[in-house]
C-alpha cells in the first residue's frame, strides 16, 4: 500500500471492473437507463478510491499529520496511563479513502477484527462492527494509537500494515471507504486542532509531539 502510486488503489480495482462490465453487458441488452446507471457508479467508485499523492506541510520536529480525511467530531481528554488525549475524526464516501501514518515511526501492533458494518450505534457498532487498530512507535519511544472502524462503508478495511514494518510520515498503510477514526496521544503532545475542523491525511498537522 505505502508504494502503492497509481491514481486509483488497487483495493478499488475490482469494483471498478465489475461496474465497467455491468456496464458493458446493460448496453449490450439496450438497457439504457441501467447502462447510464452504472456509469455513475464506475465514477463514484473512482473517486472513492482515488489515490492522489499529497505533500506533508513544512513543520518543527515531533509535528503528528492526520491519519485520514474527515472531520474532527470531538476532542478528550483521557484519565489513561498510556494516552492522555483523544480526537475522533468521522470520514464519509466523499473523503479521501486512503490511511497514511501520522509519524515516521514503526508499527508497534496492529489488529483487525472482523464484523458488520452498521450505522453509527451507541454502544451496539462499537461492539458489532469491523474495528482496526494500531499503534506506531518512533525513535523517541513515542506511541501513537489509532483506531478505525467501519461505518456503512461497503469495503473491509484493507490494510499492509504488520509488526515491526517502518513507515515514513504520510506513507499509506490501508484503506477504509467511510468510518470512525481515533487518534490517541501520549502525555507530551500538544493538541493544534479543535472540533469541527475539516482534515486532509498527510497535509492536515494535528498535534506535535515534545
Amino acid at each position: 500500500m505505502n508504494n502503492n502510486l497509481f491514481p486509483i488503489a488497487k483495493e478499488g480495482w475490482r469494483y471498478i471492473v465489475y461496474s465497467i462490465i455491468a456496464f458493458l453487458v446493460l448496453g449490450f441488452l439496450d438497457f439504457e437507463f441501467l447502462q447510464f446507471f452504472s456509469f455513475l457508479i464506475i465514477l463514484l467508485f473512482l473517486y472513492i478510491f482515488r489515490n492522489p499523492e499529497r505533500q506533508i506541510p513544512s513543520f518543527e520536529k515531533g509535528g503528528v499529520t492526520s491519519p485520514v480525511d474527515g472531520t474532527i467530531t470531538s476532542i478528550q481528554e483521557l484519565k489513561d496511563h498510556n494516552y492522555s488525549y483523544k480526537i475522533t475524526i468521522e470520514s464519509s464516501y466523499f473523503d479521501l479513502s486512503i490511511l497514511r501514518s501520522p509519524i515516521e515511526s514503526s508499527v508497534k501492533s496492529v489488529d483487525i477484527l472482523r464484523g458488520a458494518k452498521l450505522p453509527k450505534l451507541p454502544n451496539l457498532s462499537d461492539k458489532l462492527n469491523e474495528n482496526m487498530e494500531i499503534v506506531f512507535e518512533d525513535i523517541n519511544s513515542n506511541k501513537i494509537k489509532i483506531t478505525h472502524q467501519n461505518i456503512l462503508g461497503f469495503s473491509d478495511i484493507k490494510s499492509d500494515a504488520f509488526v515491526s514494518k517502518r513507515f515514513i510520515q504520510g506513507s499509506r498503510y490501508g484503506v477504509m471507504t467511510k468510518g470512525i477514526t481515533n487518534v490517541y496521544f501520549p502525555k507530551n503532545t500538544k493538541l493544534d486542532v479543535v472540533v469541527g475542523i475539516k482534515l486532509k491525511a498527510c497535509e492536515s498537522i494535528i498535534a506535535h509531539l515534545y
